[in-house]
């Protein structure tokens, strides 16, 4: 089962947030890349790498943010491990992953949570994992 199935499983509340977590940390995802950097964007604090699960998953993305269907854009593969383990340690605060965002149905959130990214640079007091589906996908 891949990303993608493990995500609509969660969202269907039948899944299991660790096999999720687990699914996510051995997936190389697409990362759009702007300026050479990875991209992401603030939100109620938090800074979210865009993260997807095919090309089909990041043009849609990129035809909601305004680009013309056979506008190319720049990506690296990236292990969802080396997102929670190495890339979000780096940056300064909070971060986390959000995963297919343009896709109302299939999107996940995967927060600065213990049991997601390492407890040194988790924001969360509780314990336990915690991914949250994108409600309205991003526009």
């Amino acid at each position: 089962m891949g990303l993608a199935d493990e995500i609509k499983r969660i969202r269907a509340a039948e899944g299991d947030p660790l096999a999720l977590v687990g699914e996510f940390r051995r997936t190389a995802v697409l990362v759009p890349v702007v300026d050479d950097v990875l991209m992401s964007a603030h939100y109620q604090g938090i800074r979210w790498i865009y993260a997807f699960t095919d090309e089909a998953a990041l043009a849609r993305f990129a035809l909601v943010r305004g680009s013309a269907p056979d506008e190319p854009w720049d990506y690296e593969r990236v292990w969802g491990a080396r997102l929670l383990d190495a890339v979000i340690p780096a940056l300064d605060g909070p971060a986390g992953v959000a995963v297919d965002v343009a896709d109302a149905a299939a999107s996940m959130l995967f927060p600065p949570a213990r049991g997601i990214v390492p407890d040194a640079v988790a924001v969360d007091v509780g314990h336990g994992t915690a991914m949250t589906p994108v409600g309205e996908g991003v526009r």
